[in-house]
């Protein structure tokens, strides 16, 4: 691990993968300092409550390597006792179901990021994988309420229209928290040059995923070809508006993506992503300084890795989260 990984910020803008002890060392080994964890995808009320719990619990267990984020400071306090921070995050809005006062019960359970919708339809607006209706009325008074709460409004499996509504919706800040650009790839979860700068220029903020799928070589991904998704979206946007959103699924089998491309978990395949593997050279999340090397093998300043690999990320933070 390189000096500058060791002494900066890191922060996963998203991680789906199979949360447990294993999982948690592999982050503490990459040095990653705090990271947006998912905790709720198609799950309800109760079942959302069921996870946080669960990972409440592994957060006490496994003390020594976690912490729990509510605030900036707190993934301050993780990287000065050497910790990964944990940041609950839903890829859905499914689990408000249809009660706004479910909302700030998650705020206060430490929920700090929530997708909108997750590749379909839900009461709030419409996913990246169907014709697009745009944001509901209730869509925007959730919008609202997690403005009021200081939830973070993500949008990175939402629809066009949907995400287009919601960016002029909102009164804070809101990102695309695991993307890539549609420039180097054309794919329904990935954004064009229009959609980056539309977010940007309303204060919002873009996570760069490096989802093989979504990247111009695929399955033959390598770190360097993550690192051009990295470049490309920067080149459109400015380097103070990206950071990283790996959208690790470390600990799954394949019977996982087949879950995840059906409406609902069930029903209708959405997509298919054939060969699922991350980018050679950073496999795995302890691997993260692998992409810290590639950034600096590139020349990149210190300031504008440290900035991408997590300053900026906590910058909006700050923003978005009242505290």
């Amino acid at each position: 691990m390189s000096t500058l990984h060791n002494d900066s910020i890191i922060i996963d803008g998203l991680n789906i993968s199979k949360f447990e002890r294993s999982v948690f060392e592999d982050m503490r080994k990459g040095g990653v300092t705090a990271v947006n964890c998912t905790v709720s995808v198609w799950e309800d009320f109760q079942k959302t409550i069921d996870n946080i719990a669960e990972m409440k619990q592994q957060i006490r267990e496994y003390s020594e390597i976690l912490t729990l984020v509510r605030t900036t400071g707190d993934i301050l306090r993780a990287k000065k006792e050497n910790k990964t921070g944990i940041i609950f995050g839903f890829q859905n809005s499914y689990a408000f179901e249809d009660n706004l006062g479910y909302i700030e019960v998650f705020k206060e359970l430490g929920v700090n990021v929530v997708q909108l919708c997750y590749n379909t339809q839900n009461l709030v607006g419409t996913g990246c994988y169907e014709p697009d209706g745009g944001l509901s009325g209730y869509g925007k008074e959730v919008i609202h309420e997690m403005n009021r709460v200081g939830i973070m409004v993500d949008l990175s499996h939402v629809g066009a229209k949907t995400s287009s509504d919601a960016i002029a919706c909102s009164k804070k800040p809101v990102t695309y928290s695991h993307c890539c650009p549609s420039g180097l790839k054309d794919h329904p979860r990935n954004k064009s040059d229009d959609q980056l700068r539309e977010i940007v220029d309303a204060g919002g903020f873009v996570g760069v995923t490096m989802f093989s799928p979504f990247l111009k070589k695929g399955p033959d991904a390598t770190v360097d070809d993550y690192l051009e998704a990295i470049e490309y979206t920067i080149d459109v946007i400015g380097e103070d508006n990206v950071g990283i959103g790996t959208d690790f699924t470390q600990g799954y089998s394949t019977e996982f993506f087949d879950w995840i491309t059906h409406d609902k978990g069930r029903y209708r395949r959405l997509t298919n992503f054939g060969k699922v593997v991350n980018p050679e050279g950073i496999r795995t999340i302890g691997e993260f300084p692998n992409l810290t090397a590639a950034m600096e093998k590139a020349n990149w300043s210190e300031s504008r890795i440290k900035k991408v690999m997590g300053e900026n990320w906590m910058r909006f933070f700050g923003e978005v989260w009242n505290v």
